[in-house]
């Protein structure tokens, strides 16, 4: 039998497997590419009213306008803005049809953690978000200290007693000496680095592949 048909094969087959994952990793890429431009597009939409019923996934990064008041208490939660640590203030918001919602009014430094803000009336434009911070390395918020460590909608609308959603202000008529924070998207694209990492592997086993077979010497006659 001849001994470089077995190598041959092997080759072949490592090579359509790596070529395979690269591609696969390609279509991802584009998935995740067009899900970026849809929630960029969203972004830069104009606001508008709040809808009667909401939808985590069809309605999140919704640009939404809304009037009301700023309820008493916050929530707040440990982050890190330019100038330091400090705390993301989220409070309830009564709005003008008498739903209640969160709303993510930005940052504050650590020092004014204490700070007594004043609410009140308020005209807000933001985006719809529905955070997916927390997971089993986060710990439990510390309801005596007031000190939360994720975003739960959930929990914490069940702590200010509003609806389940949250609303993350990029401007409004009354920021209370808040920060307004950009919204982040935590998608991770690094799929171009994975379709070079299969590509790369690929043409690697090939060249292995044939310097094998160069190592091969014919049996003498």
């Amino acid at each position: 039998m001849n001994r470089r048909i077995p190598l041959i094969i092997f080759g072949l087959v490592g090579t359509a497997i790596l070529i395979s994952l690269g591609v696969w990793q390609f279509q991802r890429m584009t998935w995740k590419n067009n899900i970026l431009a849809e929630i960029d597009a969203r972004l830069a939409q104009a606001p508008v009213a709040l809808p009667a019923t909401l939808n985590p996934v069809a309605d999140k990064y919704l640009q939404v306008e809304v009037t009301g008041m700023i309820a008493e208490g916050e929530l707040h939660v440990l982050t890190f803005g330019d100038s330091g640590p400090g705390f993301r203030v989220i409070a309830p918001m009564v709005l003008e049809d008498g739903r209640r919602i969160l709303v993510d009014r930005g940052f504050v430094p650590e020092t004014e953690k204490i700070t007594q803000r004043s609410g009140g009336a308020v005209t807000a434009m933001g985006s719809l978000v529905w955070p997916q911070e927390t997971d089993s390395f986060i710990p439990d918020p510390n309801l005596e200290k007031n000190i939360w460590f994720a975003r739960d909608v959930e929990l914490m609308a069940q702590v200010l007693k509003t609806d389940q959603v949250m609303l993350a202000i990029s401007r409004s008529t009354n920021n209370d000496g808040i920060t307004p924070q950009l919204v982040s998207v935590n998608i991770s694209n690094k799929h171009l680095e994975y379709v070079m990492t299969w590509f790369s592997l690929a043409a690697i086993w090939i060249g292995m592949t044939g310097y094998a077979l160069s190592r091969i010497k014919p049996k003498a006659s």
